[in-house]
């Protein structure tokens, strides 16, 4: 099998990415939040927004590196009333 052959098996849709990233994870932590689930780029998942519980935001980004496809997570959760 080629090198190519074995990343396709990786490779996933952006919005399947966010998708998943949304459903099992940021919903999970931060239900009652406003907060969005992007992957702008082969596979780089952003994730925005304003949580109450800032203690949770290094633990969303761990589990959404845990999806399969994931290859980076950019962090920009920031907690409800910081600046």
């Amino acid at each position: 099998m080629s090198r190519s052959g074995l990343l396709k098996a990786f490779l996933r849709p952006n919005e399947d990415l966010a998708t998943e990233g949304r459903r099992d994870v940021v919903e999970h932590l931060f239900a009652l939040s406003r907060h969005r689930t992007d992957v702008l780029d082969a596979g780089v998942v952003t994730l925005s927004g304003e949580v109450r519980d800032s203690s949770l935001v290094p633990l969303s980004a761990r589990l959404t590196r845990t999806v399969e496809g994931v290859v980076d997570v950019q962090c920009k959760l920031t907690a409800k009333g910081s600046t």
